[in-house]
């Protein structure tokens, strides 16, 4: 569904992504790993058209490189910011609705199914966002994503700060997603769920993809482990 080729990627004069390259199949949960720094935020940036890029990027064969954030979201790809980006005076179901993209034809999800997914927002829905935990955040920001019913999530840091039965329940929701036959681009630095729930497992170092395999591969690869990701 997705595919990316050469990809360059800059912050003014600075030259951030080196030639990125991978692809993201249908129904497939695909971990991009690497150190802080090493150009992961960017590359889902320069997938939804956040920063200046050049190469070519691919959705289901169409190039989209170029094209507006809100064009690329509306083609079918969700965001998940690291920061969350929740509307902090709305309330927990107003967020949700402000999700909903309204691409002419039936979402997969519905309120209910959020709250199924995520009990906790169903007491909290008519909480305004802003006072609510880091955790309770991170759900509503996957939910409201998710009600714009992408084909491909792009997800950044989902588990960053989280209690630990907070981090299982991103996980469950992550499985889910790829019930229901939706692609998961996950950007993580916790390597045990990254690789406990995905199919393929890209590593990045200084800008470019150093690694591109399965997660069994990894483990079984302590160079990489150490070179690349052990800190």
């Amino acid at each position: 569904m997705l595919d990316i080729k050469n990809l360059h990627a800059y912050y003014g004069k600075s030259h951030v992504l080196h030639g990125v390259h991978f692809a993201v199949a249908q129904g497939e949960i695909v971990a991009l790993l690497g150190r802080n720094g090493s150009g992961r935020s960017t590359t889902a940036k320069a997938i939804m058209g956040l920063v200046d890029a050049e190469g070519d990027i691919f959705w289901k064969g169409q190039p989209i490189r170029g094209k507006k954030p809100f064009e690329i979201a509306h083609l079918g790809l969700g965001y998940v910011p690291e920061n969350r980006d929740i509307f902090p005076k709305l309330t927990v179901h107003q967020n949700l609705m402000l999700g909903q993209k309204g691409r002419g034809k039936a979402s997969r999800w519905s309120f209910d199914d959020m709250y199924d997914m995520f009990p906790r927002l169903r007491e909290r829905q008519d909480t305004e966002a802003g006072v609510m935990s880091g955790g309770e955040q991170q759900m509503l920001t996957l939910c409201r994503t998710l009600m714009g019913d992408p084909e491909l999530i792009i997800i950044d840091e989902p588990t960053e700060g989280l209690a630990p039965k907070i981090v299982e329940q991103v996980a469950d929701f992550l499985k889910k997603l790829k019930e229901k036959g939706i692609s998961v681009l996950l950007i993580e630095q916790k390597l045990t769920i990254a690789l406990k729930i995905s199919d393929r497992a890209l590593v990045m170092g200084h800008g470019s993809i150093v690694f591109d395999d399965t997660p069994d591969a990894l483990k079984a690869n302590p160079y990489v482990r150490k070179e690349w990701l052990e800190v």
